[in-house]
């Protein structure tokens, strides 16, 4: 059987097991939460051996060239030694530069880097946060270039150590910043003049509140339609703000759901143009919902963009 080093320590696993797996059975503390290789959260630096990579174009080269590669895609096959991300190390210093709760619970975070710099990104990407040893991935909902911080809205409904510890955040606390991934979702401007369908559940309207006042701002020229779907409506936690732009874009037409009234909302949307772009972002469950509704509306299944936010406290 191989043999894997990590954290100090080394030990036998079976050939092709898992690397996240191995890893979290021996009791190595290392983050994780899509295990489809897109939240880049489980990032590990292979130092010696060779692992088998199920996902390697997940990497970008210069990262793979320096030995990165993500745990949950990886099998062990040979000896090998692994360095868990460390975000001390690794990652970007960032402070907290303002925090409010939109909603009962849901936090609205943003953060400044240190030193104050900007970060090159896109409406619709998302960074891996860390808070002490725990991580998870986050959506951008800031609108870059437009505003000084980088703003996540986080769902802390369910108890957890990553949204226990996030609820005790103050203004001028520090976080660290891990991998910055470009995600399923953005906005393209060859789309200017075609409609646009943007479907949420919970937070997973974050991603779609950058990427729309992206559309907005650069002058988006076609029809614009966002329906959220929430359980409660002390859920529709943008509303206010969601309303003051669609009175000041008539083109822009917001539609707040609830579960109840969720088909009623749907089959408004039963003649759409072949020409749409849809963009769906939430729980797999409503993602998988809005897609099906939407490809018998005649979208192409190559016109919708989707990701998925799992359940991960």
């Amino acid at each position: 059987m191989p043999e894997l080093h990590a954290g100090g320590r080394h030990w036998e696993v079976a050939a092709g097991s898992n690397l996240l797996d191995a890893l979290r059975a021996e009791g190595i503390a290392i983050p994780y939460s899509c295990r489809a290789g897109s939240c880049h959260a489980c990032l590990v630096r292979c130092s010696s051996g060779e692992l088998l990579d199920e996902r390697p174009e997940a990497l970008d080269a210069a990262r793979r060239a320096e030995g990165w590669r993500l745990a949950c895609q990886c099998r062990v096959v040979e000896d090998c030694a692994v360095e868990v991300f460390d975000p001390q190390r690794d990652g970007l210093p960032a402070t907290v530069a303002e925090l409010d709760w939109p909603a009962a619970d849901i936090l609205r975070l943003r953060l400044c880097l240190q030193p104050q710099r900007p970060l090159r990104y896109r409406a619709g990407q998302h960074l891996v946060l860390w808070l002490g040893e725990v991580a998870r991935p986050y959506s951008l909902a800031s609108l870059p270039g437009a505003e000084p911080w980088l703003e996540f809205h986080i769902a802390c409904q369910a108890p957890g150590a990553f949204c226990d510890a996030a609820r005790q955040l103050r203004v001028g606390d520090e976080l660290r910043l891990g991998e910055l991934r470009g995600g399923a979702l953005h906005y393209d401007p060859e789309w200017q003049e075609r409609p646009l369908l943007l479907m949420a559940s919970g937070t997973g309207l974050a991603p779609l509140w950058g990427i729309l006042r992206q559309a907005l701002a650069g002058g988006h020229q076609g029809p614009i339609r966002l329906l959220h779907l929430v359980r409660t409506p002390a859920e529709h936690y943008l509303a206010a703000e969601l309303a003051a732009l669609a009175a000041a874009h008539p083109d822009l037409q917001v539609t707040l759901a609830l579960p109840a009234d969720l088909d009623a909302h749907l089959a408004q949307f039963r003649l759409v143009s072949r020409r749409s772009i849809a963009l769906l972002c939430g729980q797999p469950a409503s993602v998988e919902r809005f897609a099906r509704h939407l490809y018998l509306a005649g979208v192409p299944r190559g016109q919708t963009l989707a990701d998925l936010f799992l359940s991960h406290a």
